[in-house]
C-alpha cells in the first residue's frame, strides 16, 4: 500500500512541479509526513528520510522537464547554470543542518515556509516588476512565438547570493528551490515566465544532484521507497511539461496557495502539539 501512495503522491508532485516550476518538494514533503506518519501508513519514516527522498524524486523531475522544455527552447542555460553555482554550497549546509531537526521542529519551520511561500504566490501577481536589477546587469533577450520581446538580467553577484540562500532552504526542507527562484526571476529580473519555469526546472536538476549527494553521504535516503517514486515524478514531470505548454496556470497557481496555505496551518499546529 505504501509503495501505492508514494508512486500516487510522485505523479502528483512531477505535474505540479513541472508545469510551475516549484520541483515538486512542496508537495511530496508535507503529503509523505501526513500520510506516513500522521495516517500511520509509512511508520518508518522521518524528516530525514522524506527529504532525502524528496531530493532524489527532484533529479528525475527536473530531468524529464528540462528535456521536455528543450523542445521549446526556453531554457536559459547560462542562467541556469550561474543560480546552480550560487545554490551549492547553499544545499550542502542546509543538508548538514537538517540532521537536526527532530520531528516537531521539522514540521514548525516547514510549515511557516509553506505559509511564506504561498503568500508569495498570492502577492507575485500584485506586484510591479523591479527593473533596478536588469539595468545593473546584463541584459539579455527572449522572443516568444507571438513575437513579444522581453528584456530581462540580473547583477550576477546578487544572483549568487540570492541562490545560496535559497540553496540553504532547499537542502533543509528537500523542496527544490524553484518555488522561491521563479517568483524572484520574474519580479526582480523580469524574465518571461515560460523562460522562468524552464530555467527553474534546468537550475532543479543541478541542484537536485548536489542535494542528494548530501543526503546520500549523511543517510537519509530510504531507498526502497524510491521504486515506486522515481518513475511516477519522471512521468508526472513529463505530462506536467506538456500541459505548461498547452494551459494557462492560474487557476492551479490558485488552488497551488490554497493547498500550501492549508498543509502550512496544519504542520504549525502539528509542530506545536507535538
Amino acid at each position: 500500500m505504501a509503495y501505492v501512495i508514494l508512486a500516487f503522491l510522485a505523479l502528483a508532485s512531477g505535474v505540479v512541479g513541472a508545469l510551475v516550476g516549484l520541483g515538486g518538494g512542496v508537495i511530496l514533503v508535507p503529503a509523505t509526513l501526513y500520510v506516513g506518519l500522521n495516517l500511520g501508513y509509512i511508520p518508518d519514516m522521518t524528516p530525514q528520510k522524506v527529504v532525502g527522498l524528496s531530493v532524489i524524486m527532484m533529479i528525475f523531475i527536473g530531468l524529464s522537464s528540462t528535456l521536455s522544455y528543450l523542445k521549446s527552447k526556453t531554457v536559459d542555460y547560462r542562467s541556469g547554470f550561474i543560480f546552480f553555482l550560487g545554490s551549492v554550497p547553499g544545499t550542502m549546509l542546509g543538508a548538514w543542518l537538517n540532521k537536526g531537526l527532530d520531528l516537531p521542529s521539522f514540521n514548525l519551520y516547514f510549515g511557516i515556509l509553506l505559509i511564506v511561500l504561498a503568500t508569495i504566490l498570492i502577492v507575485r501577481d500584485k506586484l510591479k516588476p523591479v527593473k533596478w536589477f536588469v539595468a545593473h546587469g546584463k541584459p539579455r533577450t527572449f522572443t516568444d512565438p507571438d513575437g513579444k520581446a522581453f528584456v530581462y538580467g540580473y547583477p550576477i553577484w546578487f544572483a549568487l547570493l540570492l541562490t545560496f540562500f535559497i540553496g540553504i532552504i532547499s537542502g533543509l526542507f528537500g523542496i527544490g528551490g524553484g518555488s522561491i527562484i521563479v517568483p524572484a526571476m520574474i519580479i526582480l529580473f523580469l524574465f518571461p515566465p515560460h523562460v522562468a519555469i524552464a530555467t527553474s526546472m534546468f537550475m532543479v536538476f543541478l541542484s537536485a544532484l548536489v542535494n542528494s549527494a548530501s543526503h546520500i553521504y549523511l543517510g537519509n535516503v530510504p531507498w526502497l521507497y524510491t521504486l515506486p517514486v522515481i518513475p511516477g515524478a519522471y512521468i508526472g514531470a513529463k505530462l506536467g511539461a506538456r500541459l505548461n505548454k498547452k494551459l494557462n496556470s492560474d487557476t492551479l497557481v490558485l488552488i497551488l496557495r490554497i493547498v500550501l496555505l492549508l498543509l502550512g496551518v496544519r504542520s504549525i499546529i502539528d509542530g506545536l502539539i507535538n
